[in-house]
């Protein structure tokens, strides 16, 4: 049961974030409205509502950039348009404009997201864009599904195609959700092989590495706390080594160092075959990961690692401090 106590200013502005996950509080002058509070920090007011048979998470805003009575006000707004039945229209559209649609509205990515999404997207879905979307049963879906090689990604593009009939259904397109009911694919979830000890190992093989750009990508995974895509387009012009920022987000110390040894010679930190910026060098990390004795660990693997282990705090000096700490106890560890 969510904690219960009147929203005022002072209370939400000093509640504090979980370690992990989220928390629920709940306003005694409206028990319709609640608000999460993420490990990061974040704070949302919300509402529940059953819909169609199903529990609803109706998102009103941030706060503070929506405040109390604000959030109070609109909560009868919110629930009495949840009340309402989708307005059916009369006009049909085809899958290709739907999606468009739905990128639109409902996917907020990078550019460089967005364009993976988009080449997915026009891969594994080109049979349903010239049909409309009304006309698109269940046994279409489930043949589109089937043809997509790999549990996985086979998956992903099940939830999103879920996701995209909701929107239509929502929006008027479509009466009902043919691919909701679809049996979900079963996958075997991936155990990460990545420990302390591995990632010691893993160090001292970059250290060898001897193209300096990738040697300096590859401990950036390490040091920079994000994944591989954000890592390999840095910028000069994002990095302020005044204040030790990468756009909005701290550099650790280890970072720091590594980034003012190389040469500021174009607009990439990691630039190769020129001006070019380094993409994706999967071949040399697999000869990296080979060397290291983990010849299963992908990139994404160190970004998780280093997320799962690091403590996160909401202010830029804390977490800094975190970061550091836990460089400074991996960099420790017996191998």
């Amino acid at each position: 049961m969510a904690h219960q106590f009147y929203f005022n200013p002072y209370i939400l502005d000093n509640l504090p974030a979980p370690n992990t996950g989220f928390d629920v509080v709940q306003d005694i002058s409206d028990p319709r409205l609640r608000m999460y509070i993420t490990s990061r920090g974040v704070k949302t007011f919300f509402v529940r509502k059953r819909v169609g048979g199903r529990d609803r998470r109706i998102i009103i805003g941030n706060y503070p950039d929506v405040d109390i009575e604000q959030a109070r006000s609109a909560v009868p707004v919110v629930l009495a348009a949840a009340a309402q039945p989708p307005r059916t229209r009369r006009r049909k559209i085809t899958f290709e404009t739907l999606t468009e649609m739905y990128l639109t509205d409902r996917v907020r990515r990078s550019e460089d997201g967005m364009t993976k999404l988009r080449r997915a997207i026009a891969r594994h879905f080109s049979d349903l864009n010239s049909r409309n979307v009304s006309d698109i049963s269940a046994d279409d879906i489930r043949g589109t599904i089937d043809k997509i090689s790999g549990p996985a990604i086979a998956r992903r593009m099940q939830e999103l195609l879920v996701s995209m009939f909701k929107y239509a259904v929502e929006s008027g397109y479509a009466k009902t959700n043919p691919a909701e009911n679809l049996q979900k694919i079963v996958q075997n979830r991936r155990v990460r092989p990545l420990t302390k000890s591995g990632l010691m190992r893993l160090m001292h093989v970059i250290e060898q590495e001897p193209s300096p750009v990738l040697r300096a990508a590859f401990f950036m995974l390490i040091y920079g706390f994000a994944p591989k895509g954000q890592v390999f387009s840095m910028r000069w012009s994002d990095l302020d080594f005044n204040h030790y920022m990468w756009g909005t987000r701290p550099l650790c110390d280890a970072a720091v160092v590594l980034l003012q040894d190389l040469p500021q010679d174009g607009n990439w930190v990691f630039s190769v075959r020129g001006r070019m910026r380094l993409t994706d060098p999967r071949t040399s990390w697999r000869r990296v990961a080979h060397a290291a004795g983990i010849p299963n660990l992908t990139m994404d693997d160190v970004h998780k690692y280093m997320m799962r282990h690091l403590n996160w705090a909401s202010g830029t000096e804390d977490l800094r401090a975190n970061m550091n700490a836990l460089i400074e106890e991996i960099t420790g560890a017996d191998i």
